[in-house]
C-alpha cells in the first residue's frame, strides 16, 4: 500500500489518505468524536476532492472506528449568526458538490452512525455499502435546526421527501435493513465485511472507461433533473462522445471479438 503524507494534500490528522493501486481510501479519523466532521476536515475534505492524486480511478469513504460519522461538530455552530450559519452552510454545500461531481467514482462504507451530516457525507457519494450495525438518522428537527450541507437536496431523492420528514420531525431511526430498503445503501453486508465490499466496487469502478464512469458522475443526474426534451439531448450528446473515445472503441472491439467480458447473473 502506498501511503501520502497528509502534508501533501492539505490535510489534518482527522482525515487520512492511503492508495491501493487505483483506488484512494480516505478515512475520516475522529474515532474519538465518532467521525463528527468540524469545519478542518470539511476543508480537507473539499480540498481532497477538488484535486484528486493523478492515477487515482476511484475513491473509498469511510469512519474510523465503531462510526462512520455522527454528523456536524455542533461546537461549530452554536455560537452563530444568521450570516455566519449561512456562510458555514454554504461551505459544505461546496464540499458535498465536489464529492458528487467528483472526477471518479466515490464508494462510501456506513457503519455505525451515519447520522445527520454524516447521513448528507454519505448521500454525496455514488454507490453506499452498509454493515449490518448501521443505522441512520436526522436529528437536526428534535435540536431546533434544519440540515445544512445539501441533505434536503440529496436525501428526498433516496429516500423520499415524507419520509425525511419523518425522521426530522420524529428523531426516527432507521437500523441497516430499513435503510437499504429505502434506498439509502445500494449494497448491504454483515458486520466487518463492508470495507472488503467497498473495495471490490471501487476497483470495479476503477476498471471502466474514463469517460464512461465521467458520463455517469456527471450527466446522469442532471438527465434526471431535466425536461425529457433537454434530458434526451444531453443524453444523445454525452453517448456520442463516450462512443467516440478510444477506450470505448477498444472495448466495444473486444467485445465483438469475444475478447471482453459477459453479462452473467450474479
Amino acid at each position: 500500500m502506498l501511503k501520502r503524507e497528509r502534508a501533501e494534500i492539505g490535510a489534518p490528522q482527522s482525515l487520512a489518505v492511503t492508495l491501493e493501486g487505483e483506488v484512494a481510501v480516505v478515512t475520516l479519523a475522529r474515532p474519538n468524536k465518532r467521525n463528527a466532521l468540524d469545519d478542518s476536515l470539511i476543508h480537507a475534505l473539499g480540498e481532497f476532492f477538488e484535486d484528486v492524486p493523478a492515477g487515482v480511478k476511484a475513491v473509498l469513504l469511510a469512519g474510523q472506528g465503531d462510526h462512520f460519522c455522527a454528523g456536524l461538530d455542533l461546537s461549530e455552530v452554536t455560537e452563530c449568526s444568521v450570516t455566519e450559519g449561512m456562510f458555514h452552510s454554504r461551505m459544505w454545500h461546496r464540499t458535498m458538490e465536489r464529492i458528487e461531481f467528483c472526477a471518479v467514482p466515490v464508494v462510501a462504507v456506513l457503519h455505525g452512525a451515519v447520522v445527520g451530516g454524516g447521513l448528507e457525507l454519505a448521500a454525496a457519494s455514488h454507490i453506499r455499502v452498509a454493515e449490518e450495525g448501521a443505522f441512520y438518522a436526522l436529528p437536526e428537527g428534535t435540536r431546533g435546526i434544519f440540515v445544512g450541507g445539501g441533505g434536503s437536496v440529496r436525501i428526498p431523492r433516496l429516500i423520499g421527501t415524507a419520509r425525511m420528514a419523518d425522521m426530522m420531525l420524529t428523531g426516527r431511526v432507521l437500523d441497516a435493513a430499513e435503510g437499504h430498503a429505502c434506498g439509502i445503501s445500494q449494497y448491504l453486508v454483515g458486520a466487518g465485511q463492508g470495507m472488503a465490499k467497498g473495495m471490490e466496487l471501487a476497483r470495479k469502478t476503477a476498471a471502466n472507461a474514463p469517460m464512461t464512469n465521467y458520463a455517469v458522475i456527471h450527466a446522469l443526474p442532471r438527465i434526471a433533473d431535466a425536461a425529457p426534451e433537454q434530458g434526451y439531448m444531453i443524453e444523445a450528446l454525452m453517448s456520442a462522445i463516450a462512443q467516440g473515445d478510444d477506450v470505448a472503441k477498444q472495448r466495444l472491439r473486444a467485445f465483438l471479438e469475444k475478447r471482453g467480458p459477459k453479462v452473467r447473473r450474479a
